[in-house]
C-alpha cells in the first residue's frame, strides 16, 4: 500500500519498510512516531485522495537516528566592490523507517432515496403559441 503524507511541511510518497529522511522531528531514537496527515492511499486496486485528507488513515513509522545533512556552500560575490562572503550550512534531519500504512474505512452513510414525484414540482406548462 502506498501513501502520500505531509510530515513537516513537505509532502512525501512512502510504502512499508521505505527509508526517508526528514526533516529533524522531536522524537528519541528508536521511538515510534504517527503521521495523521495522509493526503492520497492506493492499495492498488483503489486509490482514496483526501479532500484535504483521507479522514482514519495513518503512517507509523520508527526513529532510526538523528544525523546532518552535507554541507551547503553559500558564496556571495559583487565584482569589482570587494565584497565577497563565504557561509556553509548542514541541515538537521531524521532517518526514518515507515513500519505500517493503515486505512480506516468509515461507515458508509446511507442516503435516503427521494421520490421523483417529490423532487418534482407540478406546476402547469405554459403553452406555446402558434401562428396559423
Amino acid at each position: 500500500m502506498n501513501a502520500v503524507v505531509e510530515i513537516s511541511g513537505k509532502q512525501f510518497k512512502v510504502a512499508k519498510d521505505s527509508k526517508l529522511y526528514v526533516h529533524r522531528l522531536d522524537a528519541k531514537e528508536g521511538s515510534k512516531v504517527s503521521f495523521e496527515n495522509v493526503l492520497l492511499l492506493d492499495n492498488g486496486s483503489k486509490v482514496v485522495v483526501g479532500t484535504p485528507t483521507v479522514k482514519g488513515a495513518s503512517v507509523e513509522a520508527k526513529v532510526v537516528k538523528h544525523l546532518k545533512d552535507d554541507k551547503v556552500i553559500v558564496f556571495k560575490k559583487k565584482r569589482r566592490k570587494g565584497y565577497k562572503v563565504k557561509n556553509g550550512h548542514r541541515q538537521a534531519l531524521t532517518e526514518i523507517v515507515i513500519e505500517k500504512v493503515s486505512e480506516k474505512t468509515a461507515k458508509k452513510v446511507v442516503k435516503k432515496e427521494v421520490k421523483e414525484t417529490e423532487t418534482k414540482k407540478s406546476a402547469p406548462k405554459a403553452k406555446a403559441k402558434t401562428k396559423k
